[in-house]
C-alpha cells in the first residue's frame, strides 16, 4: 500500500456531519464565510423575535374566536330560555316578598295598644277559610293572585327618568346658592362650586304638582359646622326661602353621614274641637302634631264628625311624671289661653282646678261656678289669696301623705286627688303687686313648683313673649315642660323650648299652633285643639258647643263656701260679659284658715 492511500478495510461506520453544520478550520477562507454569515443573521434577529417564532399561536387564536363566540351565544339563549321558563315563579316570589314587607310596615305603623285586636281578627280570617268548603285552597288561590299581581315589572313612575328642564333649573339655582355655605376652595375638587354639578351633590329629590320641592337630600363636605345651631339656621332659612314660602319644612341633620334631608310637612289640621282625649291616667293632650317623630295615635272626631287617628302631643303629670310643671309662652292672640282652657277641662275629668287670670281678660269665665273649679281670680287681692292657698294646700298634703306612710296607709282621698294651679299672666300681676308694696304672687308658686310633683300639684304658666324676662326664676327653672306658640323666629323659640326646632315656621301661623318639648326630648310640631271662650261670639258654633258639652255642671266652688264675697271683680264680668242663658258667678277669694 502506497504511504498515503485510504485504507478500505471494513470498519465501524462513522457518522457523516451535513455540510452546513460541518465547521471550518479556524483562518480557512470557508471559515470566514461562515463568521461573516452567523453575524449577519445575529444582527437581523433579536431574541425575541427567535422565541415568538419558535412558539406557536394557541389553536383557538389562529381560528379567529369563533368558539368563544358561539359559546356566549349558547350561555345567552339558554339564560334567555331559563329566564322564560322561571318567570311565573320569579314574579311569584317577588309578590312574596313584597306582601311581607308590606305586613312587617303595617305590624310597625300599628299602635301597640291595636295589635292585640289586629292579631284576633287575623286569626279570625285564618280560622274561617279553615273551616270552610274549599277556604284554603281557595285563600291559597287569593295569595297567588296578590303575589302574582305585587310581584309584575311595574312602569317606571314619572319623572324617574330625571328631572325635567323647569326642574333641573330649580334644582341648579338652588345649588349655585348653597355653594357660599357649603364651598371649600381648597378642596382640590370641590363638591359645591360655582359652575359645578348639582348632581354630585343632590340625592333623592321630589317635586308637587305645582312644581315646588316636596323633599331634597343633599350631601355637604365635612368641614362644614353642623353642629352650630347658628350656622344651620342660615341653611335652614335659605333652603325655606328657595322651595317655596307659605310652607313648614323639616330638615334632618346626620352628621355622621354629612347629609340633609329636607321634608315640607303637611298643614296639621285646625279643626278638631276640644273633646274627651283617650288617654291613661294622669296623661293629658298639649295638642296634635305629625307622624315624622310620634309613633302614637289617638282617635279624634273632627268637626264635621269624621273619625281620624292622629298622633298627639301627650303629657304625663303626676308622681311618675318627669316634668310635672309646664310653661307657655306666645304673642298676644296666639293660643295661650285656648291651651290652658284645653288643659283645664282634662284636668276637671278627675282633680280640681284653680285659675289665676292675671291679665284680666275673662277668657275662663265659663269655669266660675262648676264642679272641680276651686276659684277663678282675676283681681290682685284674690291671686294672693289663692296662690297663698295653693302653697299651703301643697304643704298640708305632704304632711298627710307622710303621715299615712308612716302608719303604713294609704294617702287620704282628697290627697289623692290632683290639683291643677293655673295661671295666665303672673308678670302682671308682679309689677301691679310691686306697684301697691305688696309681696310677688309668684312667690307663693314656689313651694307648689318644688314639691308639687310628690303632692299631686301641677303647675301652668301662661305669660307672653315680651314679659318672659318678669318670670320669677324657680318658674323658668322647675316648669320644664314647655310650649312656644306662634314664635317669630327660630331663635325665639330656642330661648323657650331650649333647642331650636328642626322646621322652619310658615308665614301666616293660626291659633295654637306653635311647638312643644317636654324636658330634654325633640321639639315637637303642636297645633292645639279648637278650644275657644263659649261665650265668644266670633268663634265657630261647633267648637262652643264641644266647650261647653265638656264643662262640668255648675255646682258651685269648694272654696267659695269657705270663702266671702269676692272683692275685685274681673273686668269681663264688669263689662256684662257672661251671657244671660247661663248666670255670672263672681270669682271667689280664697281665704286661708290658719292650723
Amino acid at each position: 500500500m502506497r504511504p498515503g492511500a485510504r485504507s478500505r478495510t471494513p470498519g465501524p461506520r462513522s457518522r457523516r456531519v451535513p455540510r452546513a453544520r460541518r465547521r471550518a478550520r479556524p483562518g480557512s477562507r470557508a471559515g470566514a464565510r461562515q463568521s461573516l454569515v452567523r453575524l449577519r443573521t445575529t444582527s437581523r434577529t433579536t431574541p425575541q423575535e427567535t422565541d415568538v417564532a419558535r412558539r406557536p399561536l394557541p389553536r383557538i387564536l389562529r381560528d379567529g374566536g369563533a368558539s368563544l363566540a358561539r359559546g356566549r351565544d349558547l350561555a345567552r339563549s339558554a339564560a334567555d330560555g331559563a329566564s322564560d321558563v322561571l318567570r311565573p315563579l320569579i314574579i311569584l316570589g317577588r309578590g312574596l316578598g313584597r306582601l311581607l314587607a308590606a305586613g312587617r310596615r303595617r305590624w310597625a305603623a300599628t299602635p301597640k295598644e291595636r295589635r292585640g285586636p289586629l292579631l284576633l281578627l287575623v286569626a279570625a280570617a285564618v280560622l274561617a277559610a279553615g273551616l270552610a268548603p274549599h277556604g284554603p285552597l281557595a285563600a291559597l288561590l287569593a295569595v297567588l293572585v296578590a303575589a302574582g299581581w305585587l310581584g309584575r315589572d311595574r312602569a317606571p313612575e314619572p319623572g324617574a327618568s330625571g328631572p325635567d328642564e323647569e326642574q333641573a333649573a330649580r334644582l341648579a339655582s338652588l345649588y349655585e346658592a348653597l355653594v357660599p355655605y357649603f364651598a371649600v376652595p381648597e378642596a382640590p375638587e370641590p363638591l359645591y362650586a360655582h359652575g359645578g354639578d348639582w348632581q354630585r351633590a343632590f340625592g333623592d329629590f321630589a317635586f308637587d304638582e305645582r312644581g315646588r320641592l316636596d323633599a331634597l337630600t343633599a350631601a355637604y363636605p365635612a368641614s362644614f359646622a353642623d353642629g352650630d345651631p347658628e350656622a344651620r339656621a342660615g341653611v335652614e332659612r335659605l333652603l325655606h326661602a328657595k322651595c317655596g314660602r307659605g310652607r313648614e319644612y323639616h330638615f334632618g341633620w346626620e352628621e355622621e353621614a354629612n347629609r340633609l334631608t329636607l321634608t315640607a310637612l303637611p298643614p296639621l289640621p285646625t279643626d278638631i274641637p276640644a273633646q274627651p282625649f283617650v288617654t291613661s291616667p294622669g296623661e293629658v293632650v298639649l295638642g296634635l302634631t305629625d307622624a315624622l317623630v310620634v309613633r302614637r295615635t289617638v282617635p279624634l272626631v273632627d268637626a264635621g264628625g269624621a273619625a281620624l287617628d292622629v298622633p298627639p302631643v301627650v303629657w304625663r303629670t303626676g308622681a311618675r311624671s318627669p316634668e310635672p310643671h309646664l310653661l307657655v309662652a306666645g304673642r298676644p292672640g296666639s293660643g295661650t289661653s285656648t291651651l290652658l282652657r284645653a288643659l283645664a277641662l282634662q284636668a276637671l275629668r278627675e282633680g280640681d282646678v284653680l285659675v289665676v287670670d292675671g291679665g284680666g281678660t275673662g277668657d275662663y269665665t265659663c269655669f266660675v261656678g262648676r264642679d272641680g273649679v276651686l276659684g277663678v281670680e282675676c283681681g290682685l287681692t284674690g291671686a294672693l289669696g289663692a296662690l297663698e292657698w295653693a302653697a299651703r294646700e301643697t304643704e298640708r298634703r305632704l304632711v298627710a301623705a307622710n303621715r299615712a306612710r308612716q302608719a303604713g296607709e294609704a294617702p287620704p282621698e282628697d290627697v289623692r286627688r290632683p290639683l291643677w294651679v293655673l295661671v295666665d299672666r303672673p308678670a302682671v300681676l308682679g309689677h301691679l303687686a310691686r306697684a301697691q308694696g305688696l309681696a310677688d304672687p309668684q312667690s307663693h308658686l314656689h313651694v307648689p313648683l318644688r314639691h308639687g310633683r310628690a303632692a299631686l300639684v301641677t303647675v301652668v304658666v301662661a305669660e307672653q313673649y315680651d314679659c318672659v324676662d318678669g318670670l320669677d326664676p324657680v318658674v323658668a327653672q322647675y316648669a320644664r315642660a314647655r310650649v312656644a306658640l306662634a314664635p317669630a323666629s327660630a331663635r325665639q323659640a330656642a330661648e323657650i323650648l331650649g333647642a331650636a326646632p328642626q322646621s322652619t315656621p310658615a308665614g301666616e301661623l293660626p291659633p295654637g299652633r306653635g311647638y312643644a318639648r317636654l324636658g330634654a326630648g325633640p321639639v315637637l310640631r303642636l297645633q292645639v285643639p279648637a278650644t275657644p271662650d263659649p261665650y265668644d261670639d266670633s268663634a265657630a258654633d261647633a267648637h262652643r258647643e264641644a266647650v261647653l258639652a265638656l264643662l262640668p255642671r255648675r255646682g258651685g266652688s269648694n272654696l267659695a263656701k269657705q270663702a266671702g264675697p269676692a272683692e275685685e271683680e274681673c273686668p269681663s264680668e264688669a263689662a256684662g260679659a257672661e251671657p244671660a242663658e247661663e248666670p255670672a258667678i263672681r270669682p271667689v277669694r280664697v281665704s286661708v284658715a290658719e292650723g
